[in-house]
């Protein structure tokens, strides 16, 4: 049944023989109406790259700051700063936070935060270097390309200056956040005050090539098109194959409360489930040869859905995200324990492996 319906696509057929998708290609598959059937493809594609195991990591996420010069569409996370409810975290609030990360098992402290006007340089590498010193082992994935785009032109400093700074103060990766979708006709409708599609590229190009890998996201679900998500893929793939910096894809799904989108009325419901899994399949698919990592980030699709993802290419949960606090703002519950991670994977007759941040395998279940 598999080997006849792939037959009636020739890009599913490509896929499964290891070749590269096109654009057309990737087009086809976001109309193709069989939707269990481009799943399994996918699912094949996966075990063929990365086999039956379900990996995941113990991650504290951090936010250092909510405050923000832009004013994303998207966006439920940011202040102004003369809010209530706004925040800049000190060094020393910083450390007990890690302190805090240790001690639930985290391996790795993921820190994100919105585009503050007034933090200097020295703030992060002081961020870092308390991190270091007092949790050596500790790994910090820290601010996205947009974030060092943003403190590179707000302190006038060349984005190379900065990320090679960042590094010699402690930053061992970067998370792939603010790549939303890069194509300008929907990027200028849902980001406001961020870089361009082109120059988030070319910053994480930088990094990979000063030995920072990092992940990548696109952000999906909300006034897309097809051929925007296939332009991304496309765009994200050109990268690793220049540097093999990408660690792996997170699709992220958009997440409407509290959002301008859904203050303006522009988007009135989240993605189906359908759609959400379509993009996990496509995304496999499209990056098959080049990145194995897919993963799945629980915290938006919610647990069960997460579990059906994995079955239509997926192979990683991304992490616990203890103390996650960006869809927290938008109405999504965002803790797990590694158990509970270790028990969905499980529950769909699949492998649970804890893994670092590279991917190497700390323990399996």
């Amino acid at each position: 049944m598999l080997e006849k319906l792939v037959k009636e696509s020739k890009a599913l057929e490509k896929a499964i023989a290891g070749e590269e998708l096109s654009y057309d290609d990737g087009m086809d598959l976001m109309s193709y109406d069989n939707l269990y059937m481009l799943g399994a493809a996918a699912d094949l594609v996966r075990e063929q790259r990365v086999g039956a195991q379900v990996t995941f990591a113990a991650s504290y996420y951090m936010n250092y700051t909510n405050v923000c010069a832009a004013s994303c569409q998207m966006c439920a996370f940011y202040r102004k700063g003369d809010e209530k409810d706004a925040y800049t975290l000190s060094a020393k609030d910083i450390a007990g936070r890690v302190a805090i990360a240790k001690e639930m098992g985290a391996t790795e402290v993921h820190i994100v935060g919105g585009f503050h006007p007034e933090l200097p340089i020295e703030y992060y590498e002081e961020m870092f270097r308390t991190i270091k010193q007092n949790h050596p082992q500790m790994h910090i994935k820290a601010l996205t390309a947009a974030e060092v785009f943003f403190i590179a032109r707000l302190t006038k400093n060349s984005v190379k200056e900065i990320l090679t700074r960042f590094k010699a103060a402690g930053l061992d990766t970067m998370p792939g956040g603010g790549a939303e979708l890069f194509h300008p006709d929907i990027r200028n409708k849902i980001v406001r005050g961020k870089c361009s599609g082109q120059e988030w590229l070319d910053t994480i190009e930088l990094a990979h090539n000063l030995g920072i890998k990092s992940n990548a996201t696109m952000l999906f679900g909300h006034i897309e098109k097809p051929e925007h998500i296939i332009d991304h893929l496309i765009k994200l793939r050109e990268v690793q194959k220049r540097t093999k910096g990408f660690l792996t894809l997170i699709p992220l799904k958009f997440s409407l409360d509290n959002t301008e989108l859904e203050k303006k009325g522009l988007v009135t419901s989240e993605s189906p489930s359908t759609y959400d899994l379509r993009i996990t399949a496509i995304s496999r698919l499209m990056l098959a040869g080049e990145l194995d990592n897919i993963s799945v980030y629980w915290v938006a699709l919610g647990k069960k859905l997460a579990q059906v993802a994995l079955t239509y290419g997926g192979n990683d949960l991304v992490g616990t995200a203890f103390s996650e606090e960006i869809y927290k703002a938008a109405g999504k519950g965002t803790n797990s324990s590694i158990i509970e991670l270790a028990n969905m994977i499980k529950e769909i007759g699949r492998e649970p492996a804890q893994r670092d941040t590279f991917f190497n395998i700390l323990k399996t279940f």
